[in-house]
């Protein structure tokens, strides 16, 4: 058995990073489910998610930007730390970013046992002054016992396990420290996501996960019910640059305006967090103390609940759009000559309100503008997963084995896979002369494209038609897909149809009607 590492190093940092990102994404949706404090909004394990996606990320890339040799510990601490208060989302997002700085001085300076033990008390110490009205009970309680239960020191691997230990077991007594919890029969969600976050540490330093936690039972927490309705309308979050002489001034006019205030951060770069009446307000008093930017309102009231996932499809013509609707997505048609824009595709991912959202372009030349839009509304706290779909038939053969119930990564997996098993065919009208990799084509003539290029140039729409398809089929396959534009010839389909049957026994067809503005006939082979 390889000895257990001494002190904390750069490597260490990161995989404690990944490892956190990865026990979040596994209990995000039961943290969301618990969240009942200090709004039931249901959000919690998203923003932690987030948060520490953030972090993440930031530890990756001080790994990338180093020259021939890797980061020292410190750097990657700093960088962790940095990624955490820019990204965090919501009040327990808000709260572990600055966990995460209050430890990182310490660990700077070193990474053995007795530094982590004084980090998380740092940590603990730091997390409460940046809360305006800390409580029992919360993410607080739960940071405070971790530094509690190593405070002796010892050995690194010795420390953390205590630290998770005693985190874990202050997570239980929760329920018992604030009455909304005791109602709704849940441990503090905040905590528990803090308590995976130490768990992670754990399974970095040792290659074990620790004993997970297991949620007491308890009944199905009705978020509506614990909502008294006397709270603040509005949760206001931005990034803030400032003197710390104006943040002491904000501090004091937002804790006039609201609650759950939060502020996080120093050396003049600090991620303000308040529940209000007045969001105006709120932000007029950044604008007063310094440079507030990344501003997100959220409103708590008259809010239909999201929903837990969504599909976002981009799909040439209304015919194809209805079906896809159908089908439970939220579309985005695609008019000729009209590319949607990225902040076309952001609002039709906000649209879908859902906190997960699959987003498919179905489109070559949308993949960086879809990109682009992803990386807008995941820093308005939505989870959103692209897959670089390239054609309607794919973005369809995704949807097909889309389910809503199952883990969003494992979902995003399968449609992935769906979407790179569906090969894919085109069949437009040249507008032109003009050289493609299939020759030279006129003005009128039919060109058969196959994964992008033209493979076919004809004078028949549906001889062409027949052609690639036989091409497409030569390589095997066992459904064809037929997507049909309205102004295609009559009878298109049944011959394509009738043209499988016939010459390819064990392959199946499916023929869907595109609508007006669609190319004249998509063909999918998977």
């Amino acid at each position: 058995m390889p000895r257990a590492p001494q002190t904390l190093d750069a490597e260490a940092v990161r995989s404690w990073c990944a490892g956190a990102l990865a026990a979040l994404g596994r209990e995000r949706e039961e943290i969301d489910a618990i969240n009942v404090y200090p709004v039931a909004d249901g959000d919690t394990g998203t923003n932690l998610y987030l948060t520490v996606e953030s972090a993440a990320r930031a530890a990756d890339e001080a790994f990338a930007e180093g020259a021939p040799e890797a980061p020292d510990v410190a750097e990657i601490i700093r960088a962790m730390a940095h990624g955490a208060l820019i990204g965090a989302r919501g009040n327990s997002g808000t709260i572990l970013s600055q966990l995460l700085r209050g430890m990182s001085a310490v660990l700077a300076e070193g990474g053995d046992g007795d530094h982590l033990a004084r980090a998380l008390a740092s940590a603990a110490e730091a997390a409460r002054r940046a809360v305006a009205h800390p409580v029992e009970g919360t993410l607080l309680t739960v940071a405070d016992a971790a530094a509690a239960a190593c405070a002796a020191g010892g050995e690194l691997v010795t420390v953390a396990r205590r630290a998770y230990e005693g985190a874990r077991t202050a997570l239980e007594h929760t329920p018992g420290q604030l009455d909304v919890l005791r109602r709704a029969g849940v441990v503090d969600a905040g905590g528990r996501g803090l308590v995976a976050v130490l768990g992670a540490l754990v399974e970095a330093l040792t290659g074990e996960a620790p004993t997970p936690f297991a949620e007491p039972a308890h009944g199905p927490v009705v978020l509506g019910d614990c909502l008294s309705g006397a709270g603040p309308a509005y949760e206001v979050i931005y990034l803030l640059e400032a003197e710390d002489a104006a943040v002491d001034t904000l501090k004091r006019r937002l804790d006039d305006l609201g609650d759950s205030l939060v502020v996080v951060g120093g050396d003049g770069l600090w991620n303000v967090h308040v529940h209000v009446d007045d969001a105006g307000a709120a932000v007029e008093a950044g604008v007063e103390a310094g440079r507030p930017y990344r501003i997100r309102v959220t409103h708590f009231e008259a809010r239909p609940e999201p929903a837990g996932r969504a599909v976002v499809a981009v799909l040439p013509g209304d015919g194809l759009a209805g079906l896809c609707a159908e089908a439970g997505a939220t579309t985005l048609v695609a008019r000729p000559g009209e590319t949607p824009t990225g902040t076309d595709l952001a609002e039709a991912i906000r649209r879908a309100h859902a906190r997960e959202v699959v987003l498919l372009p179905n489109d070559t030349e949308l993949r960086q503008i879809a990109a682009a839009a992803a990386e807008q509304v995941r820093a308005e706290g939505i989870r959103v997963a692209l897959i670089p779909t390239r054609a309607a038939v794919q973005g369809i053969a995704a949807l097909a084995v889309h389910e809503p119930d199952r883990r969003f990564d494992e979902d995003v997996v399968a449609m992935t896979a769906a979407a790179g098993a569906t090969r894919y065919a085109e069949l437009a009208v040249a507008e032109r002369q003009s050289f493609t990799s299939a020759g030279v084509c006129q003005a009128g003539d039919v060109l058969g494209l196959i994964e992008g290029d033209v493979a076919v140039i004809g004078q028949d729409l549906t001889v062409t038609a027949v052609t690639v398809l036989d091409r497409m089929l030569s390589a095997g396959g066992e459904l064809v897909t037929l997507v049909i534009a309205d102004d295609t010839p009559a009878g298109l389909a049944a011959t394509l149809e009738q043209h499988v049957r016939t010459t390819y026994l064990a392959v199946d067809t499916t023929v869907y009607h595109a609508g007006e503005g669609a190319p004249p006939l998509l063909v999918g082979v998977e």
